[in-house]
């Protein structure tokens, strides 16, 4: 019985702790994408948009699957789109 205990206890204390790790990527994401001049593009921004706002890509990946998935990188992100919408954005530290 108090094996079952801990281990409903490991348990619990394990999912609050994935819990709050996902709320502070969480709240990074969105004070990053919520920054003053736009630190980088918002999820459903198209193509045209994100190039007028951030210039061209350092480098570009062809798309891939269906649906099309393409790639830009930038010197502070890289972009991931779905056809010619923003799916994700992820900053990344410039190459040292």
């Amino acid at each position: 019985m108090a094996c079952a205990v801990r281990n409903s206890l490991s348990v619990a204390a394990f999912a609050l702790a994935g819990s709050l790790a996902f709320a502070a990527v969480h709240a990074a994401d969105a004070a990053a994408s919520d920054a003053p001049g736009g630190a980088r593009p918002a999820r459903g921004d198209r193509m045209s948009a994100v190039e007028q706002h951030y210039g061209q890509p350092a480098e570009r990946y062809p798309a891939v699957g269906t649906p099309a998935i393409t790639r830009w990188d930038y010197p502070t992100m890289v972009v991931f789109f779905e056809n010619d919408r923003v799916i994700h954005a992820v900053l990344v530290s410039p190459a040292s």
